[in-house]
């Protein structure tokens, strides 16, 4: 008699079962972080667990298209960068725009990411004050097929959008903590004490107020 074990057929024949691999899950946030602060890390930590990623990489922005230069050079932001989420495991850093002339299109950096990972389903973090120009960003046609947005609450009112969102508000600006070093105020509890103490170390921020 034989065996009816999985796999076989009577005439000896035998199939390989299927097996479905879910698509690892990856975020992907990008920014100025000029400084990185706490409500990035929140937020970031916040859509890690509510949609169930793997892993967020941030990936600095040498300009952002439509927007100022930033304050600090790419060099210290990406120091503070990586200097905030060491030891975070399911957090990475990505200097793939601070190595590209800018200005830094999303588009552009996606399809990079996409290479690199041609097994995961990327999704895109945005801040909801960039939903008004969203439809316009270069090959958005294509960004939207290529990954799932999720839009971080910045405003005091909820905007109404069509994607997925994480409502958790963090009321911590970068504009907010450039300006209180400027004045020589604290900054403690607005960043990590490690980029903190880059802060100070590289004299950023002290004459600008912006």
């Amino acid at each position: 008699m034989m065996s009816s074990s999985s796999g076989a057929s009577e005439a000896g024949i035998f199939f390989t079962e299927s097996v479905t691999t879910a698509l690892q899950k990856i975020g992907i946030y990008g920014g100025t972080f000029d400084p990185i602060h706490y409500a990035h890390l929140i937020l970031a930590r916040e859509t890690l667990e509510q949609l169930q990623l793997e892993k967020i990489i941030f990936v600095p922005a040498a300009t952002s298209p439509g927007k100022d230069a930033p304050i600090a050079s790419g060099d210290a932001r990406w120091q503070m960068l990586q200097a905030a989420i060491a030891g975070e495991a399911h957090f990475e850093a990505d200097d793939i725009e601070l190595r590209r002339p800018p200005p830094s299109y999303t588009i552009a950096t996606i399809e990079q990411v996409a290479k690199k990972h041609r097994e995961a389903q990327l999704f895109c973090l945005i801040g909801d004050d960039n939903l008004p120009q969203l439809p316009t960003w270069r090959g958005f046609d294509t960004l939207q097929k290529m990954v799932t947005f999720v839009v971080l609450r910045r405003a005091e009112k909820p905007i109404a959008h069509e994607y997925l969102s994480v409502e958790r508000r963090i009321d911590i600006s970068a504009t907010e903590i450039r300006n209180r070093v400027a004045t020589s105020a604290s900054i403690r509890y607005l960043v990590p004490p490690v980029v903190e103490e880059l802060i100070r170390a590289r004299h950023l921020y002290r004459e600008v107020l912006k």
